[in-house]
């Protein structure tokens, strides 16, 4: 069972973070992405505590976490600041890294910029910034599937929510695209989470602080400076489990993964969506267990 606690990080957030499993264990930090919280790995943590010390924070934006109001503080380089912030706080040196989706995203630049902390990294359904810009602009069915980001960045959701209610942006904007079904329980979980002040708003900042570039679809397909350049390889192992009919996060991007990891493991998982931690949890927990031993 996981405990929740409060902590106040060095980077001036207070952040509810659960543990499962013994602090003496090897640590791992799972990072949630969007619209969710610290319970997208609920069935990660309940299979893998009696092994390891489980970390899983709700990311500042996200359900009763710290909401600050400037988009700046959702820049990736803050989020990754949380991240060690986090471990910090709770005296882990090193530790392996799980991401999916937006956290996917902070997970794959703090293993980027951090190979002394991060000592493993799973990804599950989170694409590697490089691979993803690339498809953006040169994969037309991938730049069609994110034509959502410019939507999350400029249209007025908050103002959408505030006239139709929480319970429209549950039927419409997430539970139409999860692949798996959603309890009762956990739906009320989502309403509550998603109602708190500023919470939309916090979590939509997400998007908007992101310097990805989504070109329209009638855009010409051309390379940017941020492909131009050289990209850092990853050294640590690295696990990625991806769901083949994610809706968002298209097949494409883990073509030429292995160019950017040559420690690389790929498993995939035919009959799971792009929020595979909890529509295929045992295959996901599974094939954590399998690879961390």
């Amino acid at each position: 069972m996981a405990t929740p606690q409060r902590l106040r990080l060095s980077t001036g957030v207070e952040l509810d973070v659960w543990t499962a499993g013994d602090a003496a264990q090897p640590p791992i930090l799972f990072l949630h992405g969007f619209p969710e919280s610290h319970r997208t790995w609920r069935h990660q943590m309940a299979g893998l505590a009696d092994r390891f010390y489980c970390i899983a924070p709700d990311q500042r934006g996200y359900a009763r976490s710290d909401k600050p109001a400037d988009v700046a503080a959702y820049r990736v380089p803050v989020l990754v600041a949380d991240v060690l912030a986090l471990a910090d706080a709770l005296g882990i040196a090193q530790f392996t890294l799980v991401g999916h989706d937006w956290g996917g995203a902070v997970a794959w630049a703090t293993a980027l910029k951090h190979p002394d902390r991060v000592t493993r990294l799973i990804q599950c359904n989170a694409a590697h910034p490089y691979v993803f810009q690339q498809t953006l602009v040169f994969n037309a069915a991938q730049r069609a599937a994110s034509q959502y980001i410019t939507e999350f960045r400029d249209r007025d959701i908050e103002g959408e929510v505030a006239e139709k209610g929480v319970e429209w942006f549950f039927e419409d904007r997430f539970a139409k695209i999860s692949g798996g079904a959603i309890s009762a329980i956990d739906r009320a979980a989502y309403i509550d989470e998603w109602s708190q002040p500023g919470a939309l708003t916090g979590m939509l900042n997400w998007y908007r602080a992101s310097p990805m570039q989504v070109p329209a679809l009638d855009a010409p397909a051309i390379s940017t400076p941020f492909l131009d350049a050289p990209f850092p390889k990853l050294a640590m192992p690295v696990l990625v489990i991806w769901g083949l009919n994610d809706e968002a996060l298209l097949p494409c991007q883990l073509d030429g993964l292995d160019t950017h990891i040559p420690n690389l493991t790929i498993i995939r998982v035919a009959d799971a969506g792009h929020f595979i931690p909890w529509e295929q949890p045992q295959a996901v927990t599974q094939a954590m267990r399998d690879w961390l031993a």
